[in-house]
């Protein structure tokens, strides 16, 4: 027998036919789809039965098994075997026998039943999975760990935000709802809302139909709502019921949740879960020591009554910083829920923009976590013990390479989008909470100076508590300031930070409002032992070094210490700190502005000339005081501006690059009015020459 060339080639579309021919002699599966709420339908028999209802529609055959047992189950008893889950479970392993196809059982919301309903029915599942083997389940909920540990062994996938899936969802709902608007309407809704939405479809949802109930089309008010999106109400209604559920409206419950919300709502990056049981206990509690707090601290409580409003955690990993709010809607609710006032309480006017509005809620919410962080740096263990072992220490002083024995002394490439987290990656680390420090030490440490930054008027901490933890020459101060420039731990500290230089005054003075530096000015005792000597100087130094130099004016005209800075020592000061500066990181004309206030108008050009001669002796310094405005300069006797004339030719002389002979010849020049009987001037400005 034989064969054409070509007769073992079969076409595509014939193999695509018997696939078809196959598929339909195959018994179809069935699919039954159940969405559990957060009402009576969660509930293990409601969701059993609708289960067996849905494979009864679809399959029409076993309607009368289901009659014929429902009535035996009466007749021996059962009024309502719709009632029993073990009556209803007993009836699902023989409906799913009889059956000759796979059923797949779909659960969306599983977590929206309660505990005991939840155990029940999955322990039903697992009893029908082993017993029936065309049978496959597919459960949607949220990631809680309770839940997970009752799956066990059960394949989990995981659905994490994701930018793509995020984009399809905006642009069906947008094509569905939003079809009428223009294009270019259209693309901004799609641009803006898949950027948000960060993987919240109810949040993306919502304010699309809010989009329509507004009736928005104009692409410029569009823009607007987009730049301001409120949070829908029906969101707000839906997280007020979560809450209320996770919480089971128990006082207690309440409160722990509130607080650890609101902590999350401004950290400043993600907590761990103990740093989050941590400070949310002692939002609640009064106690001194960190083991009286350790005592209380509960986080798998904490995490269970707030686990919908957070993103997926590993409760396997309890120190990993990775507690954060789900989305931004959740901040917006928090921000509305617990730190809305009465007009008259706040000042809020109703007619306040919302962003103001946003801000003011913002800070109250700071102030309560500056309160817990200022609390949790007052507990006894902080001031009593050190930070560092005299071994950490000694390590501190060794190179922090990981390599120290090689001889590789090539450079290191340069990456400058090196990130701190990679350059420490191998170096030496401690653990704060072996020294006793508790869990929330790093955080509170290193971050309650922002919080102290961002409170303004509402919710100024009080000034005892700012003097205790900044009392100069305290352990306390000086364990906190240790951590803050080690904030992943690692014995080499990321940048200077030494805490003999600070007291109150001047940790205000840098980091607190200017609201909480006059508090400060006006009421702090100065005798108490808690603030360095001259402190108006010490926090004068510590601005000009790190600080905003407008706040000099508050120190130097301060009824109570401004006589500290009026006086030749302090602008000596200055001219030093202005060469270790970059002249143009700021305005330096207001503090140059202050020699015109002398203490006693009869030493005026005494005082000035004190000013020159330190300029000259600082030397390399001296250029600083050609940022005088004409009219500063015409303030100036002769003899000032004689002596600083020959500062500037030395200098001159001495450097190549800046400022060159024409930018000097240009300064000297607007000189020549002021003082044209000094010839030496005219002089000068001809022949000075750049070696």
């Amino acid at each position: 027998m034989q064969l054409a060339n070509n007769c073992l080639k079969i076409p595509t579309s014939s193999i695509d036919m018997m696939r078809e021919r196959i598929r339909r002699r195959l018994p179809e599966p069935k699919i039954c789809y159940y969405y559990c709420r957060d009402d009576n339908t969660g509930r293990a028999t409601h969701i059993a039965s609708a289960l067996i209802l849905s494979l009864l529609e679809q399959l029409p055959g076993l309607k009368r098994p289901f009659f014929e047992w429902y009535k035996e189950a009466q007749a021996s008893g059962t009024f309502d075997p719709a009632t029993s889950l073990k009556i209803l479970g007993e009836y699902m392993e023989r409906l799913l026998e009889m059956t000759d196809r796979p059923v797949f059982f779909v659960i969306d919301g599983l977590d929206e039943c309660d505990r005991t309903s939840r155990g029940s029915f999955l322990h039903l599942l697992e009893m029908l999975s082993g017993k029936v083997p065309s049978l496959r389940i597919l459960l949607s909920s949220r990631p809680e760990q309770e839940i997970l540990e009752q799956l066990g062994e059960t394949a989990v996938m995981e659905l994490d935000a994701n930018a793509e899936r995020d984009t399809v969802v905006v642009e069906r709902l947008v094509q569905d709802q939003l079809s009428y608007l223009s294009m270019d309407v259209k693309a901004l809704v799609q641009e803006r809302l898949s950027h948000s939405a960060r993987g919240s479809a109810i949040w993306t949802k919502m304010i699309v139909e809010l989009i329509k109930v507004r009736r928005i089309r104009a692409i410029d008010p569009m823009q607007r709502f987009l730049e301001n999106m409120p949070l829908p109400r029906r969101l707000s209604d839906l997280y007020e019921t979560l809450l209320f559920r996770c919480t089971s409206d128990e006082p207690e419950n309440q409160e722990l949740a509130s607080t650890a919300l609101k902590l999350l709502a401004v950290a400043y990056r993600p907590l761990s879960l103990l740093e989050l049981a941590w400070a949310a206990t002692l939002g609640l509690a009064h106690v001194t020591t960190v083991d009286a707090l350790a005592s209380l601290v509960d986080h798998e409580r904490i995490i269970s009554l707030i686990h919908p409003f957070i993103a997926r955690v590993d409760m396997s990993d309890v120190k990993r910083r990775q507690v954060r709010l789900v989305h931004q809607s959740v901040k917006e609710f928090i921000l509305e829920k617990w730190s809305s006032n009465p007009p008259s309480a706040q000042g809020i006017s109703l007619t306040e923009p919302d962003q103001l509005i946003s801000t003011r809620r913002l800070r109250t919410l700071n102030a309560s976590m500056l309160d817990i962080c200022i609390r949790y740096l007052l507990l006894d263990d902080i001031g009593n013990r050190d930070l560092f072992s005299q071994e950490q220490m000694a390590i501190a002083e060794l190179p922090q390479d990981d390599n120290l024995f090689e001889d590789n002394e090539e450079p290191a490439d340069y990456n400058p989008y090196c990130s701190w987290e990679t350059w420490e990656e191998n170096m030496i680390r401690y653990d704060p909470t072996e020294r006793g420090f508790g869990e929330f030490f790093v955080y509170a440490s290193c971050h309650w100076l922002e919080h102290f930054g961002a409170t303004s008027d509402e919710g100024l901490p009080t000034l005892a508590s700012i003097e205790d933890v900044c009392q100069a020459g305290s352990l306390r101060l000086r364990n906190w300031i240790q951590q803050n420039c080690r904030p992943d731990c690692v014995i080499l500290p990321r940048f200077e930070f030494e805490s003999s230089l600070y007291d109150p005054l001047s940790i205000t003075s840098l980091y607190g409002s200017e609201t909480m530096l006059r508090v400060v000015l006006e009421n702090s005792d100065y005798g108490n032992g808690k603030f360095l000597q001259d402190p108006a100087m010490r926090a004068a130094d510590q601005i000009l070094r790190w600080g905003e130099i407008a706040r000099l004016r508050i120190l130097f005209f301060d009824n109570r210490l401004g006589q500290q800075l009026q006086n030749p020592d302090f602008f000596r000061l200055v001219i030093r700190r202005w060469g270790d500066r970059p002249p143009r990181c700021q305005d330096w004309e207001p503090v140059f502005d202050l020699v015109k206030y002398m203490p006693d108008k009869s030493d005026q050009g005494e005082w000035r000339n004190e000013l020159l001669r330190v300029a000259i002796d600082a030397n390399s310094e001296a250029p600083a005081l050609l940022e005088l405005d004409d009219t500063k300069r015409a303030e100036l006797p002769a003899q000032f501006l004689e002596a600083f004339l020959n500062s500037v030719i030395t200098l001159a002389k001495k450097i190549r690059e800046q400022p060159s002979a024409q930018q000097i010849r240009g300064k000297l020049n607007s000189l020549r009015p002021i003082a044209e009987d000094i010839t030496r001037i005219r002089n000068a400005v001809n022949n000075i020459t750049l070696i």
